[in-house]
C-alpha cells in the first residue's frame, strides 16, 4: 500500500479495518453489488482504476473479475458524509456483477406484505455461473 495516501485518513474503517463499498453502474445508476474494502484494497483500486475488494470469506484481496473476467473499471469514487461508506461508479465489463450470472446482486424483490411476503427473483440470469467459474 502507498504510504503517502493522506486521503485515506478521511475514511472511517470499522474495527476490522473494513468499509462497505457500493458498486454502481456509472451510466445507468443501477446498484450492482456491495462488498468490503480495506485500506490496501482501496489504495490499489485508486492506483489501478479497477475495483479491488477485501474478501471476508477468503481473508485476502479480491480483484473483481480475477476468475470471471467481469472486471469493474472505476470511473469515480465517492465517500459518504460520515466517511464510513464508499461508492464506486464503475463500468461493469461483461455486464455481469453477480456470481449468480446476473447483472446485479440485487435481483430479488420482496413481494407481498407482512407474513405472506416472499422473495422473488426478478432479474434474469445472463450467463450460467457454471460457465463463468470453472
Amino acid at each position: 500500500m502507498t504510504q503517502n495516501s493522506p486521503w485515506l485518513d478521511a475514511i472511517q474503517f470499522d474495527d476490522k479495518g473494513l468499509i462497505p463499498a457500493i458498486a454502481q453502474d456509472a451510466t445507468t445508476g443501477k446498484v450492482l453489488m456491495v462488498a468490503w474494502m480495506n485500506a490496501e484494497a482501496l489504495d490499489e483500486t485508486v492506483a489501478t482504476g479497477q475495483a479491488v475488494y477485501w474478501s471476508r470469506s477468503r481473508q485476502r484481496l479480491w480483484r473483481k473479475g480475477e476468475e470471471s473476467g467481469h472486471v469493474q473499471v472505476v470511473h469515480e469514487i465517492r465517500l459518504d458524509c460520515d466517511g464510513d461508506v464508499v461508492l464506486l461508479k464503475v463500468k461493469q465489463e461483461g455486464n455481469i456483477a453477480c456470481h449468480t450470472g446476473r447483472a446485479s446482486c440485487f435481483y430479488r424483490r420482496l413481494d407481498g406484505t407482512s407474513s405472506k411476503a416472499t422473495w422473488a427473483a426478478v432479474d434474469p440470469i445472463l450467463k450460467d455461473p457454471e460457465l463463468i467459474y470453472k
